[in-house]
């Protein structure tokens, strides 16, 4: 564990002078700490609100057990490595898997199974489905939203009938229709990859599935903490300091230097960059808000549980007609089990359940059981309010965002990442690649 008191400057004065800061310290803050050095800058402060590295990978320790609010899994290969090398040793191995509980109450592949969702519907069933494709493709080729667009591809009645419309919802929190178009296409690009006629012809006949070319990774079994903290301290012997659960107040421009108060103190620099939610780098720069811009709140369920499961996957998706929960993942699968109990953790979209905990846990229990899910000893060790998980699409959030973007531009922050850019990025790997697009785009103007 690296002490805090090793990455910042003894002792602080009341205007400290930076090269560049960075806003946020998550994968998108933590690269772009990493690729600022390497354009030259050698003066780098890190300022995050919260008083822990890692941003949206965070994880809660309760008695023997340690959950993740969320489900996260990495790859050996990921470019996040290439930065911190150091963290991989780190990482846990494992061999995970998907499924889905359906409508008709089976576990089932995710995110579509030919068998399940397909020939088990029997003739007629899957006669109605080509029909419905059929018709989508030819009446509703006009896509507007998230619904239309999974109905296009796969027809109304495959998409009700394996419970894709029904997790949508659950996902996004609200009705797919009012999702934006942009937000299924990034997300939702698996539909279109796998309903066309040479996909579903391949999932038919007999085929041999190319090897994984990674290995798959969780965090150590000790939590985030531990892992990050081994990135800060790479980048803080590069001359990086960091500021945790440190609240900016203020930024300023004056001339081409900015200005940050924070906790009674003035840091200056050049060069900002944010990866903070989007709304509030435009609230501290003085800059007009926009309300319309909103994320997903979800509600984190953690239990332990000794019985009969009744499925055999690591990570199972909500695909049914009823229930809150959208996901559930069992870090039992990938740390082994604690004091002879499995363990797991459940995401919630907090509106959906009235932003209760009592609401979601109560839901949980009743549906499961009513689907012969975990039959035994089922136990809530904790739960947590996670906000700002992940943007939502709706009214040309798209277009809203590019307006945000340009003000901020126009001040001189370069803003990105899941919060920074209000843009959805499901693995690190992904945060990495669009932070290093990012800085890299820009001209390097390098601390003399």
């Amino acid at each position: 564990m690296v002490e805090q008191a090793a990455l910042t400057i003894e002792p602080p004065a009341s205007t400290e002078n930076f090269d560049a800061v960075v806003l946020g310290a998550g994968i998108s803050g933590l690269v772009s700490a990493a690729v600022l050095h390497d354009q030259g800058y050698r003066r780098v402060i890190v300022i995050e609100e919260f008083d822990k590295y890692g941003g949206n990978h965070i994880d809660c320790a309760i008695g023997p057990y340690t959950f993740d609010i969320g489900s996260f899994i990495f790859q050996d290969d990921s470019p996040l490595l290439a930065h911190f090398p150091e963290m991989l040793p780190l990482y846990v191995p494992i061999d995970p898997t998907w499924g889905k509980l359906t409508p008709q109450g089976a576990v089932a592949g995710y995110p579509l199974s030919i068998k399940d969702d397909i020939l088990r519907s029997g003739l007629w069933g899957c006669t109605r489905i080509g029909l419905s494709v059929l018709y989508a493709r030819i009446f509703r080729s006009k896509i507007g939203n998230a619904r239309d667009f999974a109905r296009y591809w796969i027809g109304d009645y495959l998409l009700k009938r394996s419970g894709l419309e029904s997790y949508m919802t659950r996902f996004f929190g609200i009705a797919a229709e009012k999702v934006d178009l942009d937000f299924a296409e990034k997300r939702m690009l698996w539909i279109k990859e796998h309903s066309s006629p040479r996909a579903m012809l391949r999932h038919l006949r007999p085929h041999k599935s190319a090897a994984p070319t990674n290995r798959q990774l969780a965090r150590p079994r000790s939590g985030y903490d531990d892992l990050y903290a081994v990135a800060a301290e790479k980048l803080g012997r590069r001359g990086t300091v960091f500021r945790l659960g440190c609240e900016v107040s203020k930024i300023r421009k004056v001339g081409s230097t900015f200005h940050l108060d924070a906790a009674g103190r003035t840091m200056t620099a050049g060069r900002l960059v944010s990866t903070i939610p989007i709304n509030r780098a435009l609230d501290i720069c003085g800059l007009d808000v926009d309300d319309n811009l909103s994320s997903v709140t979800l509600i984190s369920l953690f239990f332990s549980f000794v019985g009969k499961k009744g499925f055999d996957c690591s990570v199972l998706y909500n695909f049914s007609h009823n229930g809150f929960w959208k996901r559930l993942t069992m870090y039992s699968d990938f740390y082994g089990k604690s004091d002879g109990r499995e363990y797991f953790g459940v995401e919630v979209i907090a509106s959906q359940a009235g932003d209760s905990l009592e609401i979601a846990e109560r839901d949980f229990r009743s549906h499961v059981a009513h689907n012969h899910l975990f039959d035994g000893d089922l136990r809530l060790e904790g739960a947590r309010f996670v906000p700002n998980a992940y943007p939502i699409y709706v009214n040309n959030a798209q277009e809203r965002v590019a307006v945000a973007l340009t003000r901020l531009r126009s001040f001189g922050v370069e803003s990105f990442g899941r919060q920074g850019g209000f843009d959805y990025q499901p693995t690190a790997r992904v945060s990495t690649q669009n932070a290093e697009a990012h800085l890299r785009r820009q001209p390097e103007t390098k601390a003399s």
